[in-house]
């Protein structure tokens, strides 16, 4: 599965399915689990949820605790957006989240919207993550390798 030219990603939440293309050619799909409030889309720090949208691999961890693991650039635009309008979030959070998207580095992690959400390994018995992507930590290996910073990632419901 290396040398992807295009490579992106696409989670299916309600599949539970991480599906690696290459441009529009799939090339392969993984099962996966999720937080342990695997349904809706996420909204605040702590609640067990995975993000819905688009992103993009901010960082590839080698030392994850969970195995290996890949960033996703989560809060992005519409969540900063949200959180500035509902007032989980500063107007200095939201420019700083911004303009990390604009410049496609990793978003404030530490704010009320929450954050760290990865893709990484520990196994996929059943939804256990605060709102992570989890896969058996083989497949994760076979994942991390071939996926670079920058990569597409689009989480559906």
């Amino acid at each position: 599965m290396k040398d992807l030219q295009q490579p992106r990603l696409v989670i299916s939440k309600s599949e539970r399915t991480l599906t690696v293309f290459d441009g529009d050619t799939k090339i392969k799909s993984y099962q996966m689990v999720l937080g342990f409030d695997p349904k809706n889309d996420k909204e605040t720090e702590g609640d067990g949820r995975t993000p819905e949208g688009d992103f993009y691999v901010f960082t590839k961890n080698p030392e994850s605790r969970f195995h290996l693991s890949l960033g996703v650039s989560y809060p992005g635009r519409e969540d900063a957006i949200r959180g500035l309008k509902e007032g989980l979030i500063t107007k200095e959070e939201h420019d700083e989240i911004i303009a990390a998207i604009a410049e496609q580095r990793m978003p404030l992690q530490k704010t009320k919207l929450g954050g760290e959400i990865y893709i990484h390994g520990g196994g996929t018995a059943s939804d256990w993550t605060d709102g992570c992507v989890a896969l058996d930590n083989d497949e994760m290996t076979e994942l991390f390798e071939a996926i670079p910073v920058g990569a597409k990632v689009t989480i559906l419901p």
